[in-house]
């Protein structure tokens, strides 16, 4: 298939590296940093309890469920009340967190397909997390980065779509949107109106019957292929 592609819009997580190892490192410097710095918090919340008080917050607070940032900041304020240490440590906890969270291994097809596909089109991050592409040093490569944080709604609402691509100057069915997720990604930048591309590395089955996704690949290195191809049809047209 092919379609004129102005611009990409890009998940992070699972579809530039993978996040389950991030966040149970992250996790654990948090742990140690409260041994060190907090060690009645500590004692009071291993991670396995202080993980379960993340997720309870996420429920509790639908009004916040777009801001990892500051429901991972609440659960921590709560800990350190409950354990009876100084609430003002928040911050310093949060930035040993969030260190480890940023120390991301990318899936190995991933920094050369991004290098490729912005040497032909704009690229944006679109994500729901909170990772920084600015710590990961991948920045260079992207117009912006919007997040679910910053924009007050999480994909796959449109509005969050709609605003990065009035960011890219593109109407939606010229930017593409790329992402593991079927529901938050795929589904949501069809309703949104942009073009989609699943990346599906663990060859899992398409979910729905009504909708499909544009573009399938197992890695973003094969979509890079794509659109080199794309981009040398569209130059060679009479």
């Amino acid at each position: 298939m092919s379609f004129p592609v102005h611009a990409i819009t890009l998940d992070l997580d699972d579809t530039i590296w993978p996040i389950a190892p991030v966040i149970v490192r992250a996790e654990d410097a948090l742990a140690a940093w409260l041994r060190e710095h907090a060690p009645r918090t500590a004692g009071r919340w291993p991670v396995t309890a202080s993980r379960e008080l993340r997720e309870r917050m996420g429920s509790e607070r639908p009004d916040m469920s777009h801001d990892f940032t500051q429901l991972r900041r609440l659960a921590l304020q709560h800990m350190f009340e409950e354990a009876g240490d100084d609430a003002s440590l928040v911050d310093a906890a949060f930035e040993a967190f969030f260190a480890a969270r940023c120390d991301v291994e990318h899936y190995p097809d991933s920094v050369d397909a991004l290098q490729r596909m912005a040497g032909r089109v704009p690229l944006a991050a679109l994500s729901n997390g909170n990772a920084c592409l600015r710590t990961i040093g991948l920045m260079h490569l992207f117009q912006f980065q919007l997040g679910a944080r910053e924009h007050g709604v999480a994909k796959p609402d449109a509005s969050i779509f709609h605003a990065a691509c009035e960011r890219l100057s593109c109407s939606p069915g010229t930017v593409l949107h790329v992402g593991d997720d079927v529901e938050m990604d795929v589904v949501g930048a069809h309703r949104a109106g942009l073009r989609s591309c699943w990346i599906n590395r663990e060859a899992r089955e398409w979910p729905h019957r009504q909708l499909e996704p544009d573009l399938q690949f197992p890695t973003l290195a094969a979509l890079a292929d794509w659109l080199d191809t794309a981009h040398a049809l569209e130059t060679n047209r009479p």
